[in-house]
């Protein structure tokens, strides 16, 4: 049995690394130990950022919700405006809802009413 030399595989794994950690500072871009942690711990926060960007929308969008329906009834809430939606069985998710009430207030409003009247 011949042996087996690893050097293009080797080759390979460092170059895929230093090509992903290319634009670090200093060393973290040309040294393959330094730019292996590197790239590890941009991935850790990339994984994780990734799930917070997700939550920072949901509640920017609850935000301008609730904005909007303040501005349709100074009595109503977020909370209430959900509670109406449901009770009256109107399915619109919170993504729909804020881009209504930032781009078209006036159907926005008029979900409001439904909601509104769902509630009395």
């Amino acid at each position: 049995m011949s042996r087996v030399k690893s050097g293009k595989v080797t080759h390979a794994r460092h170059r895929k690394v230093i090509k992903a950690a290319s634009g670090y500072y200093a060393a973290r871009s040309t040294n393959f130990r330094t730019a292996t942690q590197a790239v590890d711990k941009a991935n850790q926060y990339a994984t994780r950022d990734r799930k917070a960007r997700k939550r920072q929308f949901r509640a920017l969008w609850i935000q301008r919700i609730n904005a909007a329906v303040r501005l349709f009834d100074l009595e109503m809430t977020y909370s209430r405006l959900i509670d109406g939606l449901t009770k009256a069985g109107i399915v619109v998710d919170r993504k729909v809802l804020a881009d209504l009430a930032v781009h078209e207030p006036e159907a926005f409003n008029a979900i409001a009413a439904q909601a509104k009247a769902a509630l009395a």
